[in-house]
């Protein structure tokens, strides 16, 4: 079982993740309208927010998360068809099973990907269909080398509220680039794709995603083929594998 991490506790109880255009963007080509009189659950869920935008279509929502259970409760207390329970998604058994199982941007940053992936797969009744987003090995090199070598070497030795204002600083830094050298056609700057939605999604989310880069003690960055190998044909039909904005996969299949 994985240890709880208080990093989690501390970005969640501060910020929050309500963007429904982002959701959607993630969960595609699943909308929000194919949740309507479904059961689901959200496999990391954090805050709680994402339930908060799916509960109004659903039948019956469930989050699961380690680390910020009582957050999820408290930003969901007034949607009486959310339940959330406290456990680790790589290894947590339930008896019930669902039509929606999604997990969007936690299985990355959970100690094994593959046995988290295989385990929240089993929560899926036949038919159901399970919906996913992670980093990418694709497009990540800066990422998955400096930023990495930081974050071991020097900002998780730091505190929470000083990484805070690191992440504020930094976000704050990214306009002027993304407003100016990012506007001209040149797509073989890093991260190029990725920095349109920056000018999309405002202040708020963009200062999340940059925390959240800083803040998460473990971080894996999945290849194309092992996002294949756990959407595999002999257990999913209706595959569907496509990158997004260059640094990520958003992947989903129906359990067969």
């Amino acid at each position: 079982m994985q240890k709880r991490q208080v990093e989690w506790k501390w970005q969640w109880e501060r910020l929050s993740n309500p963007d429904k255009w982002m959701f959607q963007e993630w969960v595609y080509p699943n909308k929000i309208k194919h949740f309507k009189n479904k059961t689901m659950i959200d496999c990391g869920c954090g805050s709680g927010d994402h339930l908060n935008l799916v509960s109004k279509h659903c039948k019956h929502a469930t989050g699961i998360d380690l680390n910020s259970c009582e957050i999820a409760r408290k930003n969901n207390r007034k949607n009486k068809n959310v339940a959330i329970i406290q456990g680790d998604i790589a290894s947590k058994k339930l008896d019930e099973k669902f039509d929606i199982v999604y997990s969007i941007g936690v299985i990355h940053h959970t100690d094994n990907p593959t046995k988290t992936f295989k385990n929240i797969s089993r929560y899926a009744k036949k038919n159901g269909r399970v919906i996913i987003w992670v980093y990418s090995y694709e497009g990540n090199f800066l990422n998955r080398t400096m930023l990495e070598f930081l974050k071991s070497s020097i900002i998780s030795k730091l505190s929470r509220r000083t990484v805070y204002v690191m992440s504020l600083a930094i976000t704050s830094l990214m306009y002027i680039p993304i407003y100016t050298i990012y506007l001209l056609p040149l797509k073989f700057l890093p991260f190029y794709e990725y920095f349109q939605n920056w000018r999309i999604i405002g202040w708020e989310q963009n200062k999340l995603n940059v925390f959240d880069k800083l803040n998460g003690p473990t971080t894996h960055f999945i290849k194309k083929e092992t996002v294949s190998r756990w959407f595999n044909k002999e257990e999913f039909k209706k595959i569907h594998i496509s990158p997004y904005k260059g640094v990520s996969w958003r992947a989903s299949g129906t359990k067969i």
